[in-house]
């Protein structure tokens, strides 16, 4: 259902020239798979892949497919660009309630047999969220996905949301993106160099790629871009089971594709990429909507989620929606509107008041936005006024309060003050990662940086891939004077989003550091430094290998 770049990428981009260079990686990429001898043939016909629990079906595509491996490598050569990208956002609330929606459906693919060993070890499996508020969220090759902020925003509960990232997933599980590129490769190679063309002109003038991309070769790439019919219904169908598996709400299929379809038949205004990825027919809808009667007649007399439980759930949605609403940056007068609304519902001004209620949970979302939003433009009274009032309504639910404590921090910390909470914070204990960076941040604030690096360093030991958590590691070592372990901290965040470069030119300066002041670190801390910086250099010489390869 998603095309193989986002339609917004790179999101700093104009949106006539977001499109141009989508493109255009995409002919990178064409070009890598051409240039690099990726693309393998198999012997014999297509092949059959089994799907959980529902027999064996013919794969799509031909008897071509491109290697885990080599899908893998071009997935981190796109998902580098994207960390390097301003509205690539790592914001920890939101990224935990993402990944309680991810997870199972990970572990439901997984026990469906979607996701075999070799892709399980090989792919990154891994989520980006982007500041965009524009409704879309795509699959990247080599198992990246990245979800827009404005999708979040306006789906109406997790089971929507699952049901996005769940057909998203399929498309990965069943090398649809792999398929595709293979397909693609077969370009002749000028409209390949006329692409590669369009993005040397996109580093310098995207008026100048949308130039290059103009005419009938952009055109046909566009058409090229979106997932076949059959891959289409194929992800609808696999997605639907791994959603379901995965204990979700099979209504949320349905609930979503009517969001669409109402969509649909408005004037395109650029607020729906996902429906130029995701085009709606006839068909597919009513597949879906069959999938979804059946599924609620097989679970009759089974165990389902509480009306409670589920009231718990939108509750906390709601919050979160109004978080990712925020967060996307809507501007001043958007973030003007969220705190005026908030101030009616919470009874402010003289106008009717709606207390939020587990039974409703649109009040939460409001109050929510209007105490975030009330925050970033630095009425730090009104938003924790307003928080206070959410609070009342969220007894209820523990994970609502949860995330009610790390906004009321947020606040704090963003009006510069420590947070009163900081006497109560025992971070050995943390073990959500939302908790732990911004409690991290409290305690920073507070001066206890010692606290904050034992359990930082116990938590990247864990998950080496964090860069938030070694970013807020070197801060923690800084304000100690710990400068060589600083700087190794910093280079490991750099690692950790695949800027080898930059990771090699700090391990480099902590080295030069240990030779100019032999006492600023131990043996212990130099020996790492020095393993790390020879295992940095070896991928940095890998990257200029591979770059020389593709010219």
């Amino acid at each position: 259902m998603s095309r193989l770049i986002p339609s917004s990428f790179p999101l700093s981009l104009p949106q006539p020239a977001r499109y141009a260079v989508k493109s255009v990686i995409l002919g990178i990429t064409l070009a890598l798979l051409s240039g690099n001898g990726l693309v393998q043939a198999q012997d014999g016909a297509p092949g059959v892949r089994s799907v959980g629990g529902t027999g064996a079906l013919p794969a799509l595509g031909d008897n071509l497919e491109l290697s885990a491996a080599a899908e893998r490598r071009i997935g981190d050569r796109i998902a580098a660009s994207i960390y390097r990208d301003p509205d690539y956002i790592d914001d920890p609330v939101l990224g935990d309630y993402v990944q309680s929606v991810w997870l199972p459906l990970m572990a439901a693919a997984r026990a469906r047999g979607e996701i075999n060993n070799e892709l399980d070890e090989r792919f990154a499996w891994e989520l980006f969220l982007l500041r965009d508020r524009s409704i879309n969220a795509f699959a990247l090759p080599g198992g990246y996905m990245g979800v827009h902020l404005g999708l979040i925003g306006a789906v109406s509960s997790r089971d929507e949301l699952a049901a996005v990232l769940g057909h998203e997933l399929s498309h990965v599980t069943q090398r649809h993106i792999s398929r595709l590129m293979t397909q693609q490769s077969r370009q002749t190679p000028w409209l390949i160099g006329a692409m590669i063309l369009g993005a040397l002109a996109a580093s310098k003038s995207p008026q100048a790629a949308s130039a290059a991309m103009a005419g009938g070769q952009a055109v046909a790439i566009q058409s090229q871009l979106n997932f076949s019919r059959d891959m289409e219904r194929e992800a609808d169908r696999v997605g639907f089971g791994v959603m379901t598996d995965a204990g979700f709400d099979s209504h949320g299929v349905s609930s979503m594709f009517e969001k669409l379809q109402q969509a649909s038949r408005l004037n395109d205004n650029g607020s729906f990429p996902y429906l130029r990825s995701h085009p709606l027919n006839t068909q597919r809808i009513a597949e879906a909507q069959a999938r979804v009667q059946l599924a609620v007649q097989n679970s009759a007399g089974t165990n389902v989620a509480s009306d409670e439980s589920a009231a718990r759930a939108n509750f906390l949605h709601a919050m979160m929606a109004a978080r990712a609403r925020v967060l996307a940056d809507p501007g001043v007068d958007a973030l003007r509107a969220m705190v005026a609304e908030a101030q009616r519902t919470a009874g402010l001004r003289p106008t009717a008041a709606a207390t939020p209620s587990l039974a409703d949970a649109r009040p939460a979302g409001i109050l929510y936005s209007g105490a975030f939003a009330a925050a970033k433009m630095r009425d730090f009274g009104l938003a924790r006024t307003l928080t206070a009032k959410l609070r009342e309504a969220a007894g209820a639910v523990p994970q609502a309060l949860v995330a009610l404590d790390l906004l009321s921090m947020e606040v704090d910390l963003m009006a510069g003050v420590t947070p009163a909470v900081v006497s109560r914070i025992d971070i050995a204990k943390t073990t959500r990662r939302a908790d732990l960076l911004i409690q991290s941040r409290a305690l920073l604030a507070a001066g206890r940086a010692q606290e904050v690096d034992e359990r930082l360093l116990t938590w990247v030991t864990a998950h080496p891939k964090d860069a938030g958590a070694w970013q807020l590691l070197a801060v923690a070592y800084g304000n100690q004077n710990q400068n060589v372990r600083a700087i190794r901290a910093d280079a490991e965040g750099h690692a950790a989003q695949l800027d080898f470069g930059g990771a090699l030119d700090r391990l480099k300066a902590a080295q030069a550091m240990m030779r100019s002041h032999p006492g600023s670190a131990d043996f212990m801390e130099g020996s790492i430094i020095d393993t790390r910086a020879r295992q940095v250099e070896l991928l940095v010489k890998d990257q200029a290998l591979q770059d020389k390869l593709d010219k």
